[in-house]
């Protein structure tokens, strides 16, 4: 497949790590994504993409139009289908808030057609996108649909998340919420409370998924891999803690998962980052 997304321009780049539109023939079909510091809105532009949750009480899905995803806690997974072609969001934790209208923490954990969050507009958007035969068209298409969207006044409380947000996103998550708090002259509950909000989570939990997303990001499958060292330098100090985290978030056990990376190992520059691995 081919991946090509770039960074959108200001003022939508402080919510949006970047858009992007896939094509192609999938060299693995089934994938399984453990939770990453971002949420996310698809366009699909070809047949339905089926997705799974980890929760077994949640029925699998069958999205053939475009749905947004919040923040996971969770890994899932979902199957592509013979031929991809889509285009997609990727927001920063806190992105997608100024974008919906509506409480974020409602889309954490969830897939929910676009339909239901701009309302009767799924089609109109994906026949716009998918008119262009080029990936730079239909990215041009997506950021001015993108930018007509953007809210004019933030909702309240998002420039502090923002802060915040950006204060665990450079620092890997290794700020102490309580110091989060202390800077920004707030409570922690009431931290946590704007979090809820406009992120779907805690910055605790936020933390957490930044913090593991380092250390995954930091695995050389090329070489030997010192588990207790990359371990340590990403901010766990309890080895139980960091194996039962590792094995909730991918399914896997540390040598497990690095046996699946050097089977599988991935395509320079796609995905962007390392979380998604092959689950056939």
């Amino acid at each position: 497949m081919e991946y090509v997304g770039r960074v959108p321009a200001p003022p939508l780049d402080r919510f949006i790590d970047d858009i992007y539109c896939l094509t192609g023939v999938p060299r693995h079909r089934r994938m399984n994504v453990p939770p990453m510091p971002s949420a996310h809105l698809f366009l699909n532009l070809g047949d339905p993409v089926r997705v799974w949750d980890s929760d077994p009480s949640v029925p699998p899905a069958d999205l053939a139009d475009g749905w947004f995803m919040g923040v996971w806690t969770r890994r899932f997974l979902y199957e592509y289908p013979a031929r991809v072609r889509l285009v997609g969001v990727h927001f920063k934790p806190w992105g997608m808030s100024p974008f919906v209208g509506m409480p974020v923490d409602e889309l954490r954990n969830r897939w929910v057609p676009v339909d239901a969050v701009w309302r009767r507009s799924v089609d109109r958007i994906r026949n716009r996108v998918g008119e262009f035969a080029s990936a730079a068209e239909a990215l041009r298409a997506l950021e001015a649909e993108l930018r007509s969207r953007l809210a004019d006044a933030p909702p309240g409380g998002l420039d502090l998340v923002r802060h915040t947000g950006g204060r665990l996103e450079t620092s890997c998550g290794a700020v102490p919420v309580r110091a989060l708090a202390d800077a920004a002259g707030v409570s922690g509950n009431h931290l946590a409370t704007l979090f809820k909000a406009h992120v779907g989570v805690t910055p605790k939990r936020v933390a957490r998924i930044y913090r593991f997303a380092r250390l995954i990001l930091s695995v050389d499958a090329l070489r030997p891999v010192d588990w207790s060292d990359l371990a340590h330098t990403a901010g766990y100090f309890d080895r139980a803690h960091f194996s039962r985290e590792f094995k909730d978030f991918t399914g896997h056990t540390p040598t497990e998962y690095l046996a699946l990376r050097r089977r599988f190992p991935a395509e320079p520059g796609f995905p962007p980052d390392d979380g998604p691995m092959p689950a056939d």
